[in-house]
């Protein structure tokens, strides 16, 4: 399977950590939590927590605070379906092709709920044929992306399909939620909103730099469930963030690598690029700890998430795209993502030049 063609795509509105604290200032949300809640906002926010921006579906911070069920599927309904066609538009566009060429179209999206979902307007919006293959793929959280993609390779792989176009898309902003719980109020400070796509086939493209995937791995840990999820309260999402994710993410990240080397037979030293899902600060620490890389290695995944902060699902997206554009040695490409379940998945991909 090849990559083909990748695009990203964020909202046009773009606040600053310190904007956001300071609406949160001015919300009665806000000021009805506990001084220590607050304190552990402000310290977030204003802090070195890694993110400078993030992008959100809002015409102001103000609208935020409008924290009713109502509001916040209108706010998935109006953007996902926006975000997700724009990513695919852009993917296409990167890999040359018209959308009547697509045979099946994945969604993936874990921040709000649509029936019929995401891939009945991404099909409308972009016009593709009426007999595409539609899957939409939910309740995977941060991770995402790699299953998607490990289904787009199964319909490859079956003939099922000649042409895939897989995205991500994201609104956490619409999964918005505010109480004293610590894991809550540092969600409430790291995710953005965005939309990744990959158009996915088994030939390459010529002339340009190929992405193949090589090799792909998944291990679930439901007994860490509870560590990382959504949760439904009050008729909206409710993330539950515990302390230990980071190292929890990171062994579990440097199992599967090790794992996914020994079944390919590829020595670690061959690895010569990283595209690692952003998680916040603290993760990528623990990432570069445990899979003993440089910062270097990181800085696509830092830089992604100071620019958008966690954008979840199609995090990746953007930090491979980050990479292909930089300067990283063709090779061996190690991408992984993780998260809800709990989760964790990784791919070998080879990049080479054209």
């Amino acid at each position: 399977m090849n990559v083909i063609g990748l695009g990203t795509v964020v909202p046009p509105h773009r606040f600053s950590q310190r904007e956001c604290w300071d609406a949160m200032q001015n919300s009665t949300q806000v000021s009805a939590l506990a001084p220590r809640s607050r304190a552990l906002l402000q310290k977030v926010l204003c802090g070195n927590n890694g993110i400078g921006t993030r992008h959100l579906a809002l015409d102001s911070m103000a609208e935020a605070f409008d924290l009713t069920p109502d509001a916040m599927h209108a706010r998935f309904a109006k953007h996902a379906p926006q975000l997700a066609s724009e990513a695919a538009a852009s993917a296409l566009a990167d890999a040359g092709m018209d959308a009547e060429q697509v045979d099946a179209v994945l969604v993936s999206t874990c921040t709000g709920y649509l029936c019929p979902g995401l891939t009945s307007y991404v099909n409308e919006r972009l016009k593709l044929r009426p007999g595409v293959l539609a899957l939409d793929l939910v309740g995977q959280g941060c991770g995402a992306a790699l299953p998607n993609l490990f289904t787009a390779e199964a319909l490859l792989a079956a003939g099922r399909a000649q042409t895939v176009l897989s995205i991500c898309v994201e609104v956490c902003s619409a999964a918005f939620y505010l109480d004293n719980d610590p894991g809550v109020l540092i969600s409430a400070c790291l995710f953005g909103d965005g939309a990744g796509a990959m158009v996915l086939t088994n030939k390459s493209r010529p002339g340009r730099r190929n992405v193949e995937w090589k090799l792909g791995a998944s291990m679930l840990a439901p007994a860490d469930r509870d560590m990382l999820r959504f949760e439904q309260r009050g008729g909206m999402l409710r993330n539950m963030l515990s302390p230990e994710v980071p190292e929890l993410a990171a062994g579990h990240v440097g199992k599967l690598l090790r794992d996914t080397l020994r079944e390919a037979g590829v020595r670690r030293n061959q690895i010569t690029g990283w595209v690692l899902h952003t998680g916040g600060r603290d993760v990528l620490k623990a990432l570069r700890d445990e899979l003993k890389i440089a910062e270097s290695d990181l800085r696509h995944s830092a830089n992604v998430l100071h620019d958008f902060g966690n954008v979840s699902s199609p995090a990746v997206f953007f930090v491979l795209q980050a990479a292909l554009n930089d300067t990283v040695p063709d090779g061996l490409w190690w991408m992984s993502s993780f998260g809800a379940g709990f989760s964790c998945h990784g791919a070998l991909l080879e990049v080479r030049s054209a």
